[in-house]
C-alpha cells in the first residue's frame, strides 16, 4: 500500500512540474504589447525638416500645450488624399499628428495636413445704374 501511494505521489510530482513549465514557455511566446497610438490636432508652432520634428500646439484648459513628434521615413504625410513630404508642413498649418511612444520619443506614424479654410470675400457693393 505504501509503495502505491508513494509511486501515485511521484507520478502527480512529475505532471506538476511538466505543466509549471509549459506554463513558463506560454509566457514567453506571448508578443510584446503594441504602443498605445496617441493623437494631437492643432496648430503647427515649429517645423525642423533637418531634424524631422515637428511641434504642435492645442488649447487646454486656455492653455498651449505642445507636442513634440518625430517624422521618420515610415510616416506618412498627407493633406486630402494626396501625398507630402515633411518640407510641405508650414508653420501655422492645422493638423492632426497620430503617433506612439517610442524610448521616450513621440514618433510619428501619420500627418494629416488639414487645408487653410477659405475667408469669405467681403461682398461687393451693387452697382447703381
Amino acid at each position: 500500500m505504501k509503495k502505491a501511494i508513494a509511486i501515485i505521489a511521484a507520478v502527480l510530482f512529475v505532471f506538476a512540474i511538466t505543466s509549471l513549465s509549459f506554463a513558463v514557455e506560454e509566457k514567453k511566446a506571448e508578443p510584446a504589447e503594441k504602443p498605445k497610438i496617441k493623437q494631437v490636432t492643432g496648430d503647427v508652432t515649429a517645423v525642423d525638416t533637418k531634424a524631422g520634428i515637428v511641434t504642435v500646439s492645442k488649447m487646454v484648459k486656455g492653455k498651449a500645450e505642445l507636442t513634440v513628434v518625430t517624422v521618420d521615413a515610415k510616416t506618412k504625410i498627407e493633406m486630402e488624399k494626396e501625398k507630402k513630404v515633411l518640407a510641405d508642413v508650414k508653420v501655422g498649418d492645422k493638423v492632426t499628428v497620430k503617433y506612439t511612444e517610442v524610448d521616450g520619443k513621440n514618433v510619428a506614424k501619420s500627418i494629416a495636413i488639414k487645408p487653410a479654410e477659405k475667408k469669405a470675400e467681403p461682398a461687393k457693393p451693387a452697382e447703381k445704374k
